[in-house]
């Protein structure tokens, strides 16, 4: 049992203060505005901290607590501070306002993920004033800028500029994910591996010329509109990982279920039958057992009666672990047939592989040890996450990454997916206290465990 526990109201607060701050990343370099978030971490530690700033306002925090051996494992926390873009007037309650209403705290990044955030912060707060004894290994906070913007002024900075300063044996991050349920049994999902981001833009180019007149002219708009309609709407190739076959093994369904799941030739019927009852989970096992290919963005011409004689596209594509650029190309090639793939340039925007972390070592037993002390056993679920995490800077160089909490049943798995990056996103206020001790008996664990 915890000696002592961190109250509920504490990181609600912290969570609704960093929610207000509203640290907006649209992906240009002078959004973000992390600096507001950074200063009330700052007032909420009582202590300055290293801040790292690599580009105006782009800012991050770090602390690092000794431990009493600099032998043992070092175990970095590294929530990040920015969150993506909200429409008010399509959200029951302002997305930032950070109010409490019907129990939940509503607002952008409730769920993605400032909630963890303030649980980690309030963590780390303990050891930081002494309040907690320090472990074996250092215990190094950095609330990162920029993830929602591909990680190059937060993580991708840090990992390549200061390592200093977030050197670490072991990691926690994202994504926190409501439990599983089987009867009474509750199931913690663990994210261990994520797919790759392999964003990739096309341009097109024509000959311009007067609207009114468009014979004898190359429309550029027209190739790019071509290409961008069919990567939406071909079928996109199946692969089922040893990620995803680890996920189905654990996952509370019945038998039949579980072997449609991991059947290619079953695969997208049993999505659509899923759908009709819990659409966000079916998006989510379509998306975890498909290379993915989203188009985003198209933009060509600058007047209603010209021709447009350039444009380009982006497309949000991500590929599962077994999934590289040659399989990209060949569907790439298949879709847009031989003279679209040769007319248009395609050129690449973030190049990220599929990476993961086995579910082994000090740190995954100490995520057991304190699932075991709230539901009763050890068993977790490995899982796979279409979504993209400042976790892959540090796989890349070998450290397990895990990302977890612990939620109540107010939320189903599905909700929490439907409610990322989405309208009215939410967190029960109980499951803000709750992820932040489950996240305390994880790091005590850690502790005991890497002990000598």
């Amino acid at each position: 049992m915890r000696d002592q526990s961190i109250p509920t109201g504490e990181v609600a607060d912290l969570l609704i203060s960093l929610i207000q701050n509203e640290c907006v990343n649209d992906g240009t370099p002078d959004s973000g505005h992390e600096y507001r978030s950074v200063a009330t971490l700052q007032e909420y530690f009582g202590a300055e901290g290293i801040v790292v700033e690599p580009h105006p306002k782009r800012q991050s925090l770090v602390y690092r607590v000794p431990g009493k051996d600099p032998e043992a494992p070092r175990l970095l926390l590294i929530p990040h501070l920015d969150v993506v873009p909200a429409d008010p007037a399509q959200w029951t309650q302002p997305p930032f306002a950070g109010e409490i209403f019907d129990g939940f705290v509503w607002g952008r990044g409730a769920l993605d993920m400032l909630n963890v955030t303030a649980a980690m912060a309030a963590v780390f707060k303990r050891y930081s004033t002494g309040e907690a004894e320090p472990l074996p290994g250092d215990l190094v906070f950095a609330g990162v800028a920029d993830e929602e913007g591909g990680g190059h002024h937060g993580a991708v900075h840090l990992v390549e500029e200061r390592w200093d300063l977030v050197a670490c044996d072991y990691l926690l991050t994202e994504v926190a994910s409501p439990p599983f349920r089987s009867g009474d049994e509750a199931i913690i999902p663990v994210t261990v591996a994520e797919k790759g981001p392999v964003w990739r833009r096309l341009r097109t180019s024509g000959v311009p010329g007067h609207g009114s007149q468009p014979y004898g002219r190359r429309n550029a708009l027209v190739p790019l509109a071509e290409a961008m309609g069919r990567l939406g709407s071909e079928t996109l190739p199946i692969l089922i990982s040893e990620e995803w076959r680890t996920f189905v093994a654990s996952l509370p369904v019945d038998e039949s279920l579980r072997a449609d799941l991991v059947d290619p030739d079953r695969l997208d019927e049993t999505i659509d039958t899923i759908a009709v009852t819990d659409p966000p989970f079916a998006r989510w096992v379509h998306a975890c057992t498909h290379m993915t290919m989203s188009p985003t963005i198209v933009q060509s011409g600058a007047k209603t009666n010209v021709v447009p004689h350039e444009g380009h596209g982006e497309v949000d594509i991500r590929l599962l672990p077994g999934q590289d650029e040659t399989t990209l190309d060949d569907h790439l090639r298949k879709v847009l047939g031989p003279s679209l793939y040769d007319e248009i340039e395609i050129e690449p925007i973030i190049d990220s592989p599929a990476n993961g972390s086995e579910a082994e070592g000090p740190l995954w037993e100490a995520i057991a040890d304190a699932a075991e002390r709230v539901t009763g056993t050890r068993k977790l679920i490995p899982s796979i996450t279409p979504v993209t995490t400042d976790a892959r800077f540090f796989r890349a160089r070998g450290i397990p990454a895990y990302g977890v909490g612990w939620f109540d049943d107010r939320m189903s798995f599905g909700e929490m997916l439907s409610a990322f990056h989405g309208i009215d996103e939410r967190v029960s206020v109980d499951s803000v206290g709750m992820t932040a001790n489950f996240t305390w008996d994880v790091i005590r664990s850690f502790g005991r465990r890497t002990a000598r």
